[in-house]
């Protein structure tokens, strides 16, 4: 059963016990990323994350592994446009460690000048690596495309000119402005009692002051074209449409939308594209939900010939999915949704990461079931008006590989 408890200073704290396993997934969130980012220092969540590893709490970069890998567990993070993750997987016994070292991570790294300087290579390594992989950098592209000069629309890695302007005072700045206790939550599933976690917390965290909450630029979903000319034969093109924003009632309308015309291999566009037309060896559709905004995006790799043709194929099928989505497609789509959700809750892993989805981006504990009675309550007229709605609207295209100089 979820349990959710809320320390004096705001940091809440939510577990899910598992009975049937031996091991604990425990993570820190903090509903933060790259949206909240000042343009010249684009990039500073992403590389906050990388430096927090470099050295906290007395420990050096080594030794933070050592003591994670000593007793077989795994420590990573992740950073996006709204939200930075820090997370570790254990035994159960060592749970205590693993709230202690990430707790030392946001509160006490240590920011070494030397330091910084070797970590932003690897960053700009990590940019290089985005920039060489037109799957990568497609995204980003269409980003800019969907939200240009606005923070949401702004690549997380950062540019290289930004990434060498960040100081140590930086990162400083940005750990004391953007991860105030009110704003983290605390997770864990697996072999635990929920009073364990909040006496852990409550001894990692207990002392810290509440602080200011910032806030982020709104976001609008303008559209427009980003195109990258490249040498070889292949061109990944990318289209956007404007969606709702996370917690809409059209949410799931417009997810099973996206599902329906691009998730898995019985799909509309991967029937039309791949099987159909041998247009595309990778082709897929989805939705991204943010704070005040969203976007359903399509994509396909094809060959740098065929790839207006391919736009205009995506195009014609996202039409008709609108105008004669049927029964039985919908109910696959509703099915995969729900088997997605439900196979992801099998692992501590899953289980850990669904309670902070649910504690920042609803604002509570969710069960399960509930998310599953809202996919269920979906009607046909519902994602077919979803659909249409999102087509009346403006197109966000992005191509790396060749020009597409179409109207957005």
């Amino acid at each position: 059963m979820m349990a959710l408890t809320t320390l004096a200073n705001g940091l809440r704290v939510a577990s899910r016990p598992m009975a049937s396993v031996e091991t604990v997934a425990v993570g820190l969130y903090a509903p933060t990323g790259s949206r909240y980012e000042p343009e010249r220092l684009n990039g500073i969540a992403h590389l906050f994350e990388h430096m927090v590893f470099k050295g906290a709490g007395g420990r050096s970069a080594r030794q933070i592994s050592e003591a994670i890998e000593d007793v077989g567990g795994d420590l990573n993070a992740s950073t996006d446009r709204e939200l930075t993750a820090f997370y570790a997987s254990l035994l159960a016994p060592d749970l205590p460690l693993g709230v202690a070292i990430l707790a030392d991570l946001i509160r006490r790294p240590h920011f070494d000048a030397g330091h910084l300087e070797l970590e932003k290579k690897v960053v700009l390594q990590e940019l290089a690596e985005a920039k060489d992989t037109g799957s990568d950098i497609i995204f980003d592209h269409l980003q800019d495309a969907a939200f240009p000069r606005q923070p949401i629309g702004r690549s997380v890695l950062g540019s290289d000119r930004s990434i060498r302007e960040v100081t140590p005072d930086d990162l400083d700045d940005w750990r004391v402005g953007q991860y105030a206790p009110g704003r983290l939550v605390l997770v864990a599933a697996g072999k635990l009692e929920h009073q364990q976690l909040v006496d852990l917390a409550e001894a990692a965290f207990g002392d810290m002051a509440p602080g200011p909450i910032p806030t982020a630029d709104a976001a609008g979903f303008v559209g427009g074209n980003r195109y990258e000319r490249r040498r070889g034969e292949q061109a990944h093109i990318a289209l956007a449409l404007a969606a709702p924003e996370w917690g809409s009632p059209l949410a799931y309308a417009s997810q099973l939308f996206a599902d329906v015309a691009g998730a898995g291999a019985s799909s509309r566009l991967f029937q039309q594209l791949r099987e159909e037309q041998g247009l595309a060896y990778s082709v897929a559709a989805a939705t991204q939900n943010y704070a005040d905004s969203g976007l359903m995006w399509a994509y396909a790799a094809t060959h740098r010939n065929d790839a207006p043709w391919a736009l205009g194929e995506i195009e014609r099928v996202l039409a008709e999915v609108a105008r004669d989505l049927e029964p039985r497609e919908l109910e696959r789509a509703r099915a995969l949704a729900k088997a997605s959700m439900m196979m992801s809750l099998e692992s501590c892993w899953g289980q850990a990461s669904y309670l902070a989805t649910r504690l920042l981006r609803d604002g509570a504990l969710v069960e399960p079931s509930a998310i599953v009675a809202r996919l269920d309550a979906v009607t046909l007229d519902e994602v077919r008006s979803a659909g249409a709605r999102m087509l009346s609207g403006p197109r966000a295209i992005a191509c790396v590989g060749t020009k597409l100089a179409l109207a957005a």
